[in-house]
């Protein structure tokens, strides 16, 4: 049994790495205890902010980031060693925990004590949603390689979340026309 309480975490991410990061460090304040980050669909597609596709769409559905220092802003002033994080995201998922990682590095977190969860669900991107950036095959490999680099250097870390919600909508969806 354990004196800690359940985890709390709101899916959240808006406009601006700055933005959200007030907006996180408000809901720790009151109490929410773990972080839950929607990233903006140029993120999730792998296009940078000022990529002519990503026009209209940057910070819309959630956070845009396109480098560390956009990961640092996102974070500042929150301890990444004592958070759980989970990230919505499947195409980029590997560079985005890579950019993760790379700031609990700056901050000094031995790895082994993050812990957090990546979505890291291709198929369902592939089959379901259209936001994949690679085909199936190379996908498959970055997603078996996120797991594989999970299991050797974070341990606590939840490498890959399956998320049947929005195949079984797309199923339903092709059902009924």
């Amino acid at each position: 049994m354990t004196d800690k309480p359940w985890l709390f975490r709101t899916y959240a991410g808006h406009s601006t790495a700055a933005e959200s990061n007030r907006l996180f460090r408000s809901n720790l304040d009151k109490g929410q205890t773990g972080l839950s980050v929607a990233f903006d669909l140029p993120t999730q597609t792998g296009y940078d902010s000022d990529h002519p596709l990503a026009r209209g769409e940057v910070g819309k559905v959630g956070v845009p980031i396109v480098h560390l220092g956009d990961m640092r802003a996102l974070f500042e002033g929150i301890p990444l060693g004592s958070m759980n994080t989970s990230m919505t995201i499947n195409a980029t998922a590997p560079w985005l925990l890579a950019l993760y990682v790379a700031l609990a590095d700056e901050q000094g977190v031995p790895r082994p004590s993050l812990s957090g969860t990546t979505q890291n669900d291709i198929i369902k991107e592939y089959l379901a949603r259209g936001t994949y950036v690679f085909p199936p095959e190379p996908s498959m490999r970055l997603t078996t390689d996120v797991i594989a680099f999970c299991t050797r250097e974070l341990p606590r870390w939840n490498p890959m979340n399956v998320c049947s919600y929005h195949c079984r909508k797309r199923e339903r969806h092709l059902s009924r026309n």
